[in-house]
Order: C-alpha cells, then sequence, then structure tokens
C-alpha cells in the first residue's frame, strides 16, 4: 500500500519554485560578480579591488591580483605611458582597472604602484608605469599566454621588482 501524502495547494509549490529560482539566480549572480572561479570576461569582469600581491609561479615570483589572478604587461605599451590595447586587444586582454584606492598586498611595493586614464576615462591599473592586463582565458593561478605576441607587442608577466619577465 502506498502511502498518501497530504496535499498541497499549487500556489503553495509555485511559491516554492519562485523562491528556490530566485535563490539560484543570487547566487549565480553573486558568482559571477565576486567568484574566483572564472576569468574575467570583459573589461567590466576585470574592475576588482586593486590590491596586487607577489606569488611563485614557473616563471619566478610575479604579480597576481588580489582574486589570484595572474597580471600581465604590454610590449607595445611604453613604461609611464598610455595604454595601446583597444577593441579586439582589450576583449582578449581585458585591463586590470581601479576605481578606488590601490593597496600593495604581499611582496609589491607601494611605490610602484599607480594609474593611467584610458580614453574611456578609466583607471587602468600600472605597476613601475607598465598598465596592467589579464589574459581572458587564464583562470585562477593559470599562465597561459607568457611571451606570446599578439595585437604587435609580447605579453609578459611582472615582476615584484617591476621589470617585465621574458
Amino acid at each position: 500500500m502506498v502511502p498518501k501524502l497530504p496535499a498541497r495547494p499549487i500556489a503553495s509549490v509555485f511559491a516554492l519554485g519562485m523562491i528556490a529560482l530566485v535563490a539560484a539566480a543570487a547566487v549565480g549572480a553573486s558568482g559571477a560578480a565576486g567568484g574566483t572561479s572564472a576569468a574575467p570576461r570583459t573589461a567590466d569582469d576585470a574592475q576588482v579591488a586593486a590590491t596586487l600581491t607577489a606569488r611563485t609561479s614557473r616563471f619566478g615570483t610575479v604579480l597576481f591580483d588580489g582574486r589570484g589572478r595572474v597580471l600581465y604587461g604590454f610590449t607595445r605599451d611604453r613604461r609611464g605611458g598610455p595604454s595601446q590595447c583597444y577593441g579586439a586587444c582589450a576583449d582578449a586582454w581585458p585591463v586590470y582597472f581601479s576605481s578606488g584606492k590601490l593597496r600593495a598586498g604581499k611582496g609589491v611595493k607601494q611605490a610602484l604602484l599607480g594609474t593611467t586614464r584610458r580614453r574611456n576615462g578609466k583607471r587602468q591599473v600600472t605597476y613601475n608605469g607598465w598598465p596592467l592586463y589579464y589574459y581572458v582565458d587564464d583562470g585562477v593561478g593559470q599562465i597561459l599566454c607568457q611571451n606570446v605576441s599578439e595585437f604587435g607587442g609580447l605579453w609578459l608577466v611582472v615582476r615584484p621588482n617591476g621589470r617585465l619577465v621574458r
């Protein structure tokens, strides 16, 4: 014999379904905005707390953002000058933006942190004068495009002393 389950009004079932849907959407939204598992896909996604840290990698000690994503310099940029990466370049190599105070984390020199203004007026984080970028397909802790030639220059990770790693 099958036990009889209590009847639930359709409205209650619908309400529970809506609550679950809203909760799932909230978790998905917070993961997209603040999660650490996905690499930034756009310049706006790359906008994170402007903290730099130094971590050990197979290329030696290099710079990472506050979420654990490696940062690159671009040799087509000139140290102390504006970014030369726009359009398709910035789609593949999202800019590391800052909207607040820059903070030097472990192993990073505060005196080498700075910003440069982009054409849209946003502040791009620089280190030792080099504008900083992500690679769109790098995940947390990954370095997939060291010493890659693309968009007219080389993409190189950055040492805590501010030099690009060749």
